[in-house]
Protein backbone atom coordinates (compact mmCIF):
# COMPACT_ATOMS: atom_id res chain seq x y z
CA UNK A 1 0.00 0.00 0.00
CA UNK A 2 1.02 3.68 -1.07
CA UNK A 3 1.48 6.07 1.53
CA UNK A 4 1.06 9.54 1.18
CA UNK A 5 4.74 10.39 1.93
CA UNK A 6 5.73 8.18 -0.82
CA UNK A 7 3.19 9.62 -3.72
CA UNK A 8 4.99 13.21 -1.77
CA UNK A 9 8.43 11.85 -2.09
CA UNK A 10 7.86 10.37 -5.68
CA UNK A 11 6.26 13.57 -7.35
CA UNK A 12 9.10 15.80 -5.61
CA UNK A 13 11.87 13.28 -7.57
CA UNK A 14 10.02 14.27 -10.44
CA UNK A 15 9.62 17.41 -10.42
CA UNK A 16 13.59 17.95 -9.74
CA UNK A 17 14.25 15.66 -12.98
CA UNK A 18 11.71 17.59 -15.18
CA UNK A 19 13.05 20.87 -13.61
CA UNK A 20 16.54 19.57 -14.12
CA UNK A 21 16.17 18.43 -17.76
CA UNK A 22 14.43 22.05 -18.40
CA UNK A 23 17.71 23.68 -17.38
CA UNK A 24 20.38 21.69 -18.82
CA UNK A 25 18.28 21.63 -22.09
CA UNK A 26 17.94 25.97 -21.60
CA UNK A 27 21.60 25.99 -21.53
CA UNK A 28 22.71 24.45 -24.57
CA UNK A 29 24.18 27.60 -26.94
CA UNK A 30 24.62 27.34 -30.55
CA UNK A 31 28.28 27.34 -31.82
CA UNK A 32 29.61 28.65 -34.95
CA UNK A 33 32.00 27.11 -36.16
CA UNK A 34 33.01 23.00 -36.33
CA UNK A 35 37.06 22.28 -35.77
CA UNK A 36 38.36 19.10 -37.27
CA UNK A 37 40.60 17.13 -35.83
CA UNK A 38 42.40 14.49 -37.00
CA UNK A 39 45.06 11.99 -35.02
CA UNK A 40 44.63 14.14 -32.11
CA UNK A 41 45.98 17.51 -34.21
CA UNK A 42 43.59 20.34 -35.65
CA UNK A 43 43.16 20.15 -38.92
CA UNK A 44 40.52 22.74 -40.17
CA UNK A 45 37.86 24.80 -38.88
CA UNK A 46 35.02 25.89 -40.97
CA UNK A 47 31.91 28.07 -39.95
CA UNK A 48 28.34 26.68 -39.77
CA UNK A 49 26.53 29.33 -41.15
CA UNK A 50 28.08 28.01 -44.66
CA UNK A 51 26.59 25.42 -46.55
CA UNK A 52 29.58 22.90 -47.69
CA UNK A 53 30.25 18.70 -48.22
CA UNK A 54 33.78 18.50 -46.81
CA UNK A 55 35.90 15.19 -47.17
CA UNK A 56 38.75 14.74 -44.80
CA UNK A 57 41.51 12.41 -46.60
CA UNK A 58 44.27 10.52 -44.88
CA UNK A 59 47.40 9.64 -46.28
CA UNK A 60 46.66 6.01 -45.35
CA UNK A 61 43.64 6.06 -47.81
CA UNK A 62 40.93 6.60 -44.86
CA UNK A 63 38.47 9.56 -45.48
CA UNK A 64 35.33 10.93 -43.87
CA UNK A 65 32.89 13.23 -45.36
CA UNK A 66 30.73 15.70 -43.65
CA UNK A 67 27.95 18.01 -44.12
CA UNK A 68 27.54 21.27 -43.02
CA UNK A 69 23.77 22.72 -43.87
CA UNK A 70 21.50 24.88 -42.12
CA UNK A 71 23.63 25.19 -39.13
CA UNK A 72 23.82 21.92 -38.49
CA UNK A 73 27.01 19.86 -39.20
CA UNK A 74 26.19 15.48 -39.96
CA UNK A 75 29.14 13.15 -40.68
CA UNK A 76 27.32 11.79 -44.29
CA UNK A 77 29.98 8.91 -45.04
CA UNK A 78 32.92 7.79 -43.75
CA UNK A 79 35.62 4.25 -44.42
CA UNK A 80 35.55 3.10 -41.44
CA UNK A 81 34.03 -0.40 -41.37
CA UNK A 82 31.26 0.37 -38.66
CA UNK A 83 30.08 3.39 -39.47
CA UNK A 84 29.10 4.60 -36.07
CA UNK A 85 30.00 7.72 -36.80
CA UNK A 86 28.07 8.22 -39.86
CA UNK A 87 24.75 7.16 -37.88
CA UNK A 88 25.26 9.66 -35.21
CA UNK A 89 22.83 12.63 -34.50
CA UNK A 90 23.61 15.96 -36.49
CA UNK A 91 25.24 18.43 -34.26
CA UNK A 92 24.97 22.56 -33.83
CA UNK A 93 25.90 23.02 -29.30
CA UNK A 94 28.77 24.10 -28.05
CA UNK A 95 31.06 21.34 -27.48
CA UNK A 96 28.84 18.73 -29.34
CA UNK A 97 31.10 15.87 -31.36
CA UNK A 98 31.14 13.87 -33.59
CA UNK A 99 33.84 10.96 -33.85
CA UNK A 100 35.05 8.74 -35.89
CA UNK A 101 37.38 6.40 -33.86
CA UNK A 102 38.54 3.93 -36.40
CA UNK A 103 39.58 7.15 -38.27
CA UNK A 104 40.59 9.59 -35.86
CA UNK A 105 38.41 12.29 -36.87
CA UNK A 106 36.56 14.22 -34.32
CA UNK A 107 34.01 17.01 -35.10
CA UNK A 108 33.51 19.22 -32.61
CA UNK A 109 31.40 22.29 -32.63
CA UNK A 110 32.57 25.24 -30.80
CA UNK A 111 32.82 29.52 -30.43
CA UNK A 112 29.94 29.47 -28.84
CA UNK A 113 28.10 31.54 -26.35
CA UNK A 114 29.53 29.93 -22.71
CA UNK A 115 26.61 29.67 -20.77
CA UNK A 116 27.20 29.77 -16.59
CA UNK A 117 26.70 26.44 -17.10
CA UNK A 118 29.22 25.28 -19.38
CA UNK A 119 31.86 26.96 -17.59
CA UNK A 120 30.89 25.46 -13.97
CA UNK A 121 30.98 22.35 -15.48
CA UNK A 122 34.60 22.89 -17.14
Amino acid sequence: MIKKNDIILIVAILLVGVGSLLIWNGSKSEGAKVRVTVFQEEFTTLKLDEDTIYTVEHENGEWNTFEIKDGYVDMIDASCPDKLCVSQSKIRYNHETIVCLPNQVVLEIIDGEETAIDSIAN
